[in-house]
């Protein structure tokens, strides 16, 4: 399946200004974590227009991320949301940004109320020192963000780990803590894959390897929906997406893959069998 249309103008609206990678006056400093920057400005007014957006202690969103990441390619980030999901009252969509990437848009996550609590983790690749942002957009379309500057670069051209080709599109769930039946329930889903980016250099043949990444993951318990991620790759290599659910009745998580040579991918997991 093609990239959507929609989805490909968005992203060719997202990357045009900044088809010039080298920071401009070398890196900076003295950088505040809710400093805004040009690249932001663009986006946010692309993906939102003039909507308000709440920051700081009237956001209910919470961005984590290390300000010196050890390795960029793989920067651990933890989203936490202060409102649980309920059907009175929910994220419904998150948008996760790296302003200073060449593909900024790391990943779109539409969002439901069976996730109980719509907090997430995963691994970003960030190109350059940047701020990392995400905007968190209520049912009642409210927006909020948390944002996070970080210093580290050369996630997008990084040498790649071919070690695992032959297991492309392996997809496993885990529970980290556990069941808890009827509670709120930490489990995670992975991809083996490599997030090509384009801008890797094949250490062999000295050629660019051409882009190849996850583009889609959507995942579901006992046939209802609880979140799809469009993604790019800006995700890290073998993406994972730690996330919450609500075991009220027994089922499977599932999760259906799609990446970017129309590779499509399933895994499952029985989470009663596992505890």
């Amino acid at each position: 399946m093609p990239i959507r249309p929609a989805r490909r103008r968005l992203l060719a609206l997202a990357l045009w200004p900044f088809a010039a990678r080298a920071a401009e006056g070398g890196l900076p400093t003295n950088v505040g974590h809710g400093d805004s920057s040009k690249q932001w400005e663009h986006l946010r007014g692309q993906l939102f227009g003039t909507r308000p957006i709440a920051r700081g202690a009237d956001s209910v969103m919470q961005l984590v991320v290390p300000l010196r990441a050890a390795y960029g390619a793989s920067v651990p980030v933890k989203i936490i949301t202060r409102v649980p999901q309920t059907p009175e009252r929910y994220l419904k969509r998150l948008t996760l940004l790296v302003d200073k990437n060449p593909s900024p848009i790391a990943a779109t996550l539409d969002l439901t109320p069976a996730l109980g609590q719509a907090d997430f983790e995963t691994r970003l690749r960030v190109d350059e020192y940047s701020h990392l942002r995400v905007i968190g957009e209520l049912d009642n379309g409210a927006l909020h963000m948390d944002s996070r500057y970080v210093k580290v670069s050369g996630g997008c051209s990084a040498p790649p780990n071919r070690s695992a080709l032959h297991q492309i599109g392996k997809t496993q769930f885990r529970l980290p803590e556990g069941l808890h039946p009827g509670a709120v329930t930490p489990a995670e889903v992975s991809v083996v894959h490599p997030n090509d980016t384009g801008f890797e250099l094949n250490q062999v043949s000295l050629m660019y390897i051409p882009p190849h990444f996850v583009r889609r993951v959507q995942v579901a318990y006992a046939g209802q929906r609880l979140f799809d991620a469009e993604t790019d790759f800006s995700v890290s290599e073998n993406p994972s997406w730690r996330f919450n659910f609500v075991p009220r009745e027994r089922g499977l998580l599932t999760a259906e893959v799609e990446d970017t040579k129309d590779g499509r991918f399933t895994g499952s997991l029985d989470p009663w069998a596992a505890s």
